[in-house]
């Protein structure tokens, strides 16, 4: 590896470990990196996957205040978040690269429009105050969601982040930085039990050395990039969140 491939990695890190903290989809940014890098396609997204754990850290911590008072929610759903990423991480290892190309843009989209839609949705629900009260269809309706959302986070992970957005500002309460704190630790707990997967089963698809590279990138990037989503007003989180989310769709589909 020479240096400017080592640069390359390390500022790709920071990119996207931003991106995921503000949004996520940070994937769409170190995955084709490393694929352009020579790496193939399964332990790039393998060690892409070890290498984003240090940025969902930072982004966690990060959102600390937003945080507060929500973990009694967040115990209801991060069980499902694990069962979701070990059947992904299982599938990655299973199925081939393509399996889920066809279905990725659709549930980037459906995310998408769970968060233009979502605000809608709460105000004629008349759905307010903290996000652990969830009246009828919606509580089973986030769980089954949040549980595919990690599976598709555990086979690959990219746009994980608009995914879970998009259900959280559709069913759960809170307002959008609140919700954001959320997604980073569902986030988070889908790569970490991913990422247990792959160092039991697929050790030898592991490249450390990008694991170091993009992972220090990524903490340094989801420091800053949380640093910068909390201070973002609403309606510009969710235009961002928009705007990543299309250029992720426009990645997947016309540039695999």
């Amino acid at each position: 590896m020479s240096v400017l491939d080592a640069v390359f990695m390390v500022v790709a890190g920071i990119w996207a470990g931003g991106i995921n903290a503000i949004v996520g989809s940070g994937s769409l940014v170190t995955f084709p990196t490393l694929l352009l890098l020579g790496i193939p396609a399964v332990p790039a997204n393998i060690s892409n996957n070890l290498a984003m754990l240090g940025g969902g850290v930072t982004a966690i911590v990060g959102y600390r205040r937003e945080l507060a008072g929500g973990w009694p929610f967040l115990r209801t759903l991060v069980p499902l978040s694990v069962v979701g990423a070990l059947s992904g991480a299982r599938l990655l290892l299973a199925l081939p690269a393509s399996a889920f190309h066809a279905i990725v843009p659709v549930l980037i989209a459906f995310g998408l429009l769970l968060v233009i839609l979502g605000p809608r949705m709460q105000r004629r629900e008349g759905h307010s105050g903290m996000a652990g009260h969830l009246p009828g269809w919606r509580r089973p309706a986030l769980m089954a969601g949040v549980t595919l959302a990690a599976a598709y986070g555990g086979y690959f992970g990219a746009a994980q982040g608009v995914i879970l957005m998009g259900l959280l500002s559709a069913l759960a309460a809170g307002d959008l930085q609140t919700l954001n704190g959320y997604k980073n630790v569902l986030a988070f707990v889908a790569n970490l039990v991913a990422a247990a997967v792959f160092i039991t089963v697929a050790w030898d698809q592991i490249r450390w050395e990008v694991v170091l590279l993009v992972g220090g990138g990524a903490f340094i990037g989801g420091w800053l990039g949380a640093n910068v989503g909390r201070r973002l007003p609403a309606p510009v989180l969710r235009a961002v969140i928009v705007v990543i989310g299309i250029v992720g769709i426009v990645k997947v589909v016309w540039f695999p």
